[in-house]
């Protein structure tokens, strides 16, 4: 059999605002939120095997195999699927976990997209966004792979299309725990929901910052610098925090200022994910 191998792009996402409604029953949060992608990811390869193994050959710390979200989109869609192949998959990672900008939900969702490439299974973005529910909330937003404003726990998803601005982000050196920000007594959780869409000005706000901020100095610090610069936010319940530019030139004056004390990055704003550009290609 001939092996078949694609590399293919796992982009980092921001959310833009993030209101929190109210907790049901059964513990998750009802939200709404909007997601952008940014031009600015992890790697991933593919090498088709015909054992049916799957295989992650980089190794994640503390991860195991089996427990990585990568590993379980793969056997999970192959299991699904009933697809006799295996998979050889390899990662070079620069998205920080913890950092709320969607590094496991977007390896996932690359695994599931590139694997019913490579597989040829022929899935249909609705079902694979359904698989995707079930590693995460936020896999199904890289499987659509357009910007959208998010509702429920952020599986109900409307594409719109804001700016595309250019961001510097910020990636304080701490892992933000997500069940530890949602389970605060002190986070808000009766913001009203927004009826319009697009989402208008002003709704720009992150109910989780200020249970980070409190909780994290490295956050509060990066908050404060970029806000000398700009409109400063922070990203899901994650570490990183970003602030927009018209520019690049401007967005990259402000890093060569603020990276000399913190890590971070500039990349565009982009409402069609880049994975989803490459897929494009190869059809």
């Amino acid at each position: 059999m001939t092996v078949a191998k694609l590399t293919l792009p796992s982009p980092a996402k921001l959310n833009l605002m993030l209101h929190i409604l109210g907790r049901r029953e059964d513990g998750y949060h009802e939200l709404q939120t909007l997601f952008q992608f940014l031009d600015y990811g992890d790697e991933l390869t593919f090498a088709v095997r015909d054992d049916g193994v799957i295989k992650l050959h980089t190794e994640f710390a503390g991860v195991p195999h089996d427990s990585n979200l990568i590993v379980k989109a793969a056997k999970n869609l192959q299991q699904q699927s009933g697809c006799p192949l295996g998979i050889d998959i390899w990662i070079d990672k620069i998205l920080p976990m913890g950092g709320g900008i969607g590094g496991g939900s977007s390896n996932a969702a690359t695994t599931l997209l590139g694997l019913n490439h490579l597989w040829q299974l022929g899935w249909d973005q609705d079902r694979l966004a359904a698989l995707g529910l079930t590693l995460g909330a936020d896999v199904p937003v890289f499987v659509r792979g357009h910007a959208a404003f998010a509702e429920g726990v952020g599986e109900k998803l409307t594409p719109v299309d804001p700016e595309e601005p250019w961001y510097l982000v910020l990636v304080p050196q701490v892992s933000v725990s997500t069940a530890e920000i949602f389970s605060d007594p002190l986070l808000t959780r009766n913001s009203s929901p927004i009826k319009v869409r697009p989402v208008p000005k002003g709704n720009s706000r992150n109910d989780c910052l200020p249970v980070v901020a409190r909780r994290y100095p490295e956050v509060r610090n990066a908050l404060n610098l970029l806000g000398k610069f700009t409109e400063a936010k922070l990203t899901g319940t994650g570490s990183c925090v970003f602030g927009g530019f018209p520019s690049k030139a401007e967005a990259d004056k402000v890093s060569a200022l603020l990276t000399e004390t913190l890590t971070g990055f500039v990349a565009k704003g982009s409402n069609v994910s880049m994975l989803h550009r490459k897929l494009q290609n190869l059809l």
